[in-house]
């Protein structure tokens, strides 16, 4: 007999196996009930998944080529991530801006009851986030990068040296970052602040690749549970040259790119920088696909919630005259893949998610609470398409270019902004609205015909005029109310 082959005298018969199988069944299950209570393994005693999440700023939704809009190739690991984990099609930002859309992110909040409704403002110290709830349930909350949440009481000035731990909205542990990243760096050479406030210089270096490897020095002997924010400043543009910045080895690499049908017919900057922005893109790509591979060596992938976010998306001065800060999909759609535990189903979600929903997504992915502060909404039922009772639209907020609030849904986009006079100046609220954008992304994706004042569609905007103001107070108790558009035409 082979020494490898069992004795089979000492094996059970199949009437003995037969007699004591429910037995064996019911403890097996058992186990497994057991195990689902606990959560995944290698996550430390608490059995709950580590949390990453990276910050992409600027970076447009339609980029992806997952989505199937884009069909430059550009983004290989994120659309390997697609496939894995689940992809959000219709994700739309709380507010097209960095700081509140970034605090929106991470306290659940809209900007009117956060109160970051511009850049410049400081998240509250006492306010509750996804960091600061983690940390209660025995995770380490760490974060590496642009933070953009810091500012000075009374003044438009933004901190450019280092953040009090008071002002860290929680990210008591690991902390490599600078608050205005754009302002105290540039693509080859700048300043990160540590956890002392000492300053972390690079040089020579490209930007993005630095803070990957204090990312990847961090996974490879983090301590689970864990939650790490990565944010990183590219695709954004620098803003002191106005120009969007590749790594050498990208540069000229898209010299005659696909242009996408809501810039072509509009002027603006994209034809001078719409080459530079996707090789932004597809460097930016590279960087989730090298933090992926750390996770796996460092045995990290299976117990890891892997999020990719960004703030708001890129219009590059089509809209208005900067990149953001308007209603339109270039501004308010944007990216979000998650995949590892609970989210590896191979999964396009079709329903529109916020970012609000955010935090209460990622804790409720973790097992905890999802505390009472939070506006937003746990979306993993719709990771089981349980959609009774999901609300398919979005309420969003802009400020400083307009004081403007809006509503998205599957098929109209649909806003409404505080007149302008000649002592106009950026305010975080109104307590009047004119409508002046409606857009049928059934009949129009691209956004090109403003259907706001036409006859035509004037039951749509009655009832939106009243839709809106719902949703105006339900996120900051404000009353407002909303006109019809003041040139309205057959």
């Amino acid at each position: 007999m082979n020494e490898n082959d069992p004795d089979k005298s000492l094996l059970p018969s199949r009437r003995e196996l037969l007699k004591t199988a429910p037995a064996v069944l019911a403890g097996i299950a058992a186990q497994s009930a057991a195990a689902a209570r606990q959560g995944p393994q290698g996550s430390g005693n608490s059995g709950r998944p580590n949390i990453l999440v990276i910050f992409s700023d600027q970076f447009r939704w339609d980029c992806i080529g997952a989505t199937g809009l884009n069909p430059m190739g550009l983004t290989p690991n994120l659309d390997a991530m697609a496939a894995r984990g689940t992809l959000f099609s219709s994700a739309i930002c709380a507010q097209p801006v960095c700081a509140p859309a970034r605090a929106s992110i991470l306290t659940g909040q809209y900007p009117s009851r956060h109160g970051v409704w511009k850049n410049a403002i400081a998240l509250s110290p006492g306010a509750t986030t996804l960091a600061t709830t983690l940390r209660q349930a025995g995770y380490t909350a760490n974060h590496i990068g642009k933070w953009h949440l810091g500012g000075t009481a009374g003044t438009d000035a933004e901190v450019l040296g280092p953040m009090p731990p008071e002002y860290r909205g929680g990210f008591l542990d690991l902390w490599q970052s600078s608050n205005v990243l754009e302002r105290t760096s540039h693509p080859y050479e700048g300043d990160l602040f540590d956890n002392d406030g000492k300053p972390i210089h690079f040089s020579g270096i490209y930007r993005t690749d630095f803070m990957t490897e204090l990312a990847q020095r961090f996974l490879r002997s983090a301590k689970s549970p864990f939650l790490l924010t990565v944010s990183y400043l590219e695709v954004h543009h620098q803003n002191d040259i106005d120009a969007f910045v590749p790594p050498k080895e990208y540069a000229g690499r898209y010299p005659n790119p696909w242009i996408p049908p809501d810039l072509h017919p509009l002027p603006g900057s994209w034809p001078s920088q719409l080459g530079d922005y996707f090789a932004s893109v597809a460097k930016m790509d590279e960087t989730v696909g090298a933090l992926r591979k750390t996770l796996a060596e460092a045995g990290l992938d299976r117990n890891t919630i892997v999020m990719f976010i960004s703030d708001h998306g890129c219009h590059f001065k089509t809209r208005n005259t900067e990149y953001k800060r308007s209603p339109h999909e270039s501004s308010i759609h944007v990216p979000l893949v998650i995949e590892g535990p609970g989210f590896n189903r191979g999964l396009t979600i079709p329903e529109i998610v916020s970012h609000v929903d955010l935090a209460p997504s990622l804790l409720s992915a973790a097992g905890l609470a999802v505390p009472s502060s939070m506006q937003g909404h746990s979306f993993l039922p719709l990771l089981d398409r349980k959609t009774e009772g999901w609300r398919n639209e979005a309420y969003f907020e802009m400020s400083e270019f307009v004081t403007g609030r809006g509503i998205r849904t599957p098929q109209f986009t649909y806003a409404a902004a505080a007149p302008k006079g000649a002592d106009w100046k950026a305010v975080p609220r109104a307590d009047r609205y004119v409508e002046y954008t409606m857009y049928d992304n059934y009949a129009d994706p691209a956004q090109q015909v403003n259907l706001a004042g036409r006859a035509t569609h004037a039951k749509q905007a009655q009832q939106f005029r009243s839709r809106l103001a719902e949703r105006i107070f339900e996120a900051g108790n404000v009353r407002a109310t909303i006109d019809p558009c003041l040139f309205p035409y057959s």
